[in-house]
């Protein structure tokens, strides 16, 4: 499967963005997908995690009650929707397909392809 994100963008403090990431193929329903993000000069981190039906989904402590993941299986597209935005949340934010769900889901090791990632900058 190949992903495509997109969405992101400059934003100032306290706004909101909505990221996608359009897979291609006709199996989409049948991948987890997971969303993750590397600051400058920070590894990368989990920040997001979905399950095939849309129903088990999972965010980091660090960003709980601000972002929300989602899909769409007849689009073939998982979203990101970011509230609140802080500059700490300044980032390349990556999605991901995993092929099994358990609950590693916030290990990078548990998804098999990447996207190319988009660049989310806040200003204070």
């Amino acid at each position: 499967v190949q992903l495509q994100a997109s969405g992101g963008g400059l934003v100032q403090a306290g706004g909101s963005l909505r990221l996608s990431c359009a897979a291609s193929g006709r199996t989409f329903s049948s991948y987890v997908m997971g969303w993750f993000r590397q600051a400058p000069g920070k590894e990368r981190e989990f920040v997001a995690a979905i399950n095939w039906s849309g129903y088990g989904a999972y965010v980091a402590d660090s960003v709980k009650g601000r972002f929300t993941t989602s899909r769409d299986n007849a689009k073939n597209t998982v979203y990101l929707q970011m509230n609140s935005l802080k500059p700490e949340d300044t980032a390349v934010y990556y999605c991901a397909a995993g092929t099994t769900w358990s609950g590693l889901y916030y290990r990078e090791e548990h998804y098999n392809y990447w996207g190319q990632g988009t660049l989310v900058t806040v200003s204070s």
